[in-house]
């Protein structure tokens, strides 16, 4: 038997080989956890700037010049209570334009209008009261005599507040 010529059959054998070897080889796999975040060393950064920014705040309501109205029957009193502590801790002085009323602050300026005969006194809160049914006000015998209703003694009123108590 004779020599058989192998040089054909190596150069196949070595592509097959290397055809198998490069088909078999698998591509490098990506890791299958993510990767840590990188280390920041400094001062943190700003957040981001907000879409819309943040509401700003209502300046404070200006003291409106009339606060409250009110209509009813006032009465006055005077020399018995005179020198006598008013709910305010001030002496009563009946020739003060002063008044007593349930809820307004002790120092607030009223306007006091006699709805019979349309006159009208300025006075300023200093006592609590009427303690009488029916009633919004009591005033000084000073403030009752500009209204004219010394004679009368309990009139109809409209109370306007000028100046609210500070």
């Amino acid at each position: 038997m004779g020599l058989v010529d192998l040089t054909g059959l190596r150069a196949g054998v070595g592509v097959v080989v290397a055809a198998l070897v490069t088909g078999c080889a698998q591509a490098p796999v990506a890791s299958q956890a993510p990767a840590p975040p990188p280390v920041v060393i400094g001062p943190p950064r700003a957040p981001p700037p907000l879409a819309v920014p943040p509401p700003i705040a209502a300046p404070p309501a200006a003291k409106p010049e009339t606060a409250a109205t009110e209509r009813g029957r006032i009465s006055h009193y005077g020399a018995a209570f005179a020198g006598k502590k008013t709910a305010s801790g001030e002496r009563f002085d009946p020739e003060a334009f002063t008044m007593a009323h349930r809820s307004l602050p002790f120092g607030t300026f009223v306007r006091i209008t006699n709805v019979e005969n349309k006159r009208t006194v300025e006075v300023r809160v200093n006592d609590r009261g009427p303690y009488v049914a029916g009633r919004i006000a009591d005033v000084s015998s000073a403030a009752a005599r500009k209204l004219g209703m010394v004679d009368d003694g309990v009139v109809e009123a409209i109370l306007q507040v000028i100046e609210p108590a500070d």
